[in-house]
C-alpha cells in the first residue's frame, strides 16, 4: 500500500535520514572526491538543517511510505524564482528522491503527482527543477511528465560545480 503524507516537525529525523540515502544513491556516484559527498551531506541533509528547512513555511516537504516504510520524499519551495522562468507563481521541486530498492514500484511518479496537485491548491502556475545531465533516467522522467529543458545552472558540490539542466512545467 502506497501512502503519501506532508511531512511535519515530527518528521525531522526521517526526512534528515532519508535525504542522507537518497542522495548518496542518486548522486554519489557522481562526485569524485568521497569527503566532498560527506561535507554536502553534513551541510545539507542534518537534522539541524532539516529542522530549519521544515520550520520554513516556504519549505514543504512530503514523504511516500510503502507499506508504512518510508521510501522516499519531495521537497518543494513555494516562490522560488530562476533567471529562466519568467511566472511569478513558480515553485521549485528542489528534491524529489525515491530509494533506490523501491524505483521499480513507479511510485515516483505518484509522488510527483501528488506534489503538482499540491503547488495547484496554491494557486501556483508553473513548477521548475534541475537535474544533472549525466542523470539519465532523470531526465527521461521529467521528459515523459512535460518538463521541457529551459536553461542551464551549474550545481556546486564543495566549491566543484556540475552542470545541471534546468527543466520547467506549467502545471
Amino acid at each position: 500500500m502506497i501512502k503519501i503524507k506532508i511531512a511535519t516537525k515530527a518528521d525531522t529525523e526521517v526526512l534528515a535520514l532519508l535525504g542522507r540515502l537518497t542522495w548518496v544513491e542518486s548522486h554519489g556516484h557522481y562526485i569524485e572526491d568521497k569527503s566532498d559527498v560527506l561535507k554536502y551531506l553534513n551541510e545539507n541533509f542534518s537534522v539541524f538543517k532539516t529542522k530549519q528547512n521544515i520550520n520554513n513555511p516556504k519549505q514543504l516537504f512530503y514523504i511516500i511510505y510503502a507499506d508504512d516504510l518510508p521510501v522516499g520524499y519531495a521537497k518543494l519551495v513555494v516562490n522560488a524564482s530562476n533567471e529562466n522562468i519568467t511566472s511569478q507563481n513558480s515553485c521549485q521541486l528542489e528534491r524529489i528522491f525515491i530509494l533506490n530498492d523501491f524505483i521499480p514500484l513507479k511510485i515516483g511518479q505518484q509522488l510527483l503527482t501528488f506534489v503538482e496537485e499540491q503547488a495547484k491548491k496554491l494557486q501556483l502556475d508553473t513548477m521548475w527543477l534541475t537535474v544533472y545531465i549525466k542523470n539519465n533516467r532523470a531526465i527521461r522522467f521529467y521528459e515523459r511528465n512535460e518538463f521541457k529543458n529551459v536553461g542551464e545552472l551549474n550545481f556546486i558540490v564543495n566549491g566543484k560545480g556540475y552542470e545541471n539542466i534546468v527543466f520547467s512545467k506549467k502545471i
